[in-house]
């Protein structure tokens, strides 16, 4: 039986780790932290046996040294070409990566960071397709252009959007309250950003996280992800003629408000 849970580090990331409770092995997606894998798996008697990186930023490799001295996992897979080394399988976008009966296909991403990838499983884990995304798409968000253009994240995202709606979106930070002040502000009267973030102040204060998200949600919710929505894009059009910016486009549209987030 294959199950996920959420491994909090630092303040706010997710170290995602998904085992097989039958066979007693488990893997770790992006530990920017050793010590919360350490606690959970020797508390639920778990054998790590595989690392996925999804970038190289330090708060999501961080534990990664650590991680391999103590428990030597068979594997660290990692994007190739990128800045973090310290892996044993490199690989690229049209890739796979099989673990336990779970096949996950290697998107590019990048946007956020040059290097990024996602893993993204058509096999259903807890009634969902699965997708470890790192920092290219949150809950009502998506991570900030550090090394990318935002071409290469539309681009990137709209690959994203064409998965299945019941994907389950794991990405690695709680974002979702901060993501949706910002897009509340730019779609007051959008009820589903209302109604979801109802639900979500509901969870923080029960402090419980506010993902995964389904990717069907975040298609009708995410302002990251409706670049070609009417409404997004009056929003963005106002934006834009205040700002100086361009918005003919639908790289233009999500430029202006991942602008806007920016400056929020």
């Amino acid at each position: 039986m294959l199950n996920i849970t959420p491994l909090r580090a630092f303040s706010d990331n997710y170290i995602w780790c998904l085992a097989n409770t039958d066979s007693g092995k488990a893997l770790v997606v992006d530990p920017g932290e050793a010590e919360p894998v350490l606690r959970f798996l020797e508390q639920k008697g778990l054998t790590l046996d595989t690392i996925l990186i999804t970038h190289h930023h330090p708060d999501h490799t961080g534990g990664v040294a650590r991680l391999r001295e103590q428990l030597q996992p068979k594997r660290v897979v990692g994007p190739a070409d990128s800045p973090f080394t310290d892996t044993t399988d490199t690989v690229h976008a049209g890739d796979e990566v099989v673990w336990e009966s779970l096949t996950f296909d290697v998107l590019a991403t990048p946007g956020h960071t040059l290097d990024h990838i996602a893993y993204y499983a058509d096999t259903r884990v807890e009634g969902q397709r699965v997708l470890f995304c790192g920092d290219t798409l949150f809950a009502c968000g998506c991570g900030r252009l550090f090394e990318g253009t935002a071409g290469q994240m539309v681009e990137s995202l709209g690959g994203l959007r064409t998965l299945p709606d019941d994907t389950a979106v794991y990405c690695a930070h709680e974002y979702t309250l901060a993501n949706l002040r910002f897009a509340r502000s730019w779609l007051p009267d959008d009820p589903a950003l209302k109604a979801f973030e109802d639900y979500c102040r509901e969870r923080r204060e029960m402090d419980q996280p506010t993902v995964p998200v389904t990717l069907g949600d975040e298609k009708i919710r995410n302002p990251f992800l409706r670049w070609d929505d009417p409404v997004v894009i009056e929003a963005a059009d106002r934006y834009g003629r205040q700002e100086g910016l361009k918005t003919d486009s639908d790289t233009g549209v999500f430029a202006a408000v991942r602008h806007g987030k920016d400056h929020f």
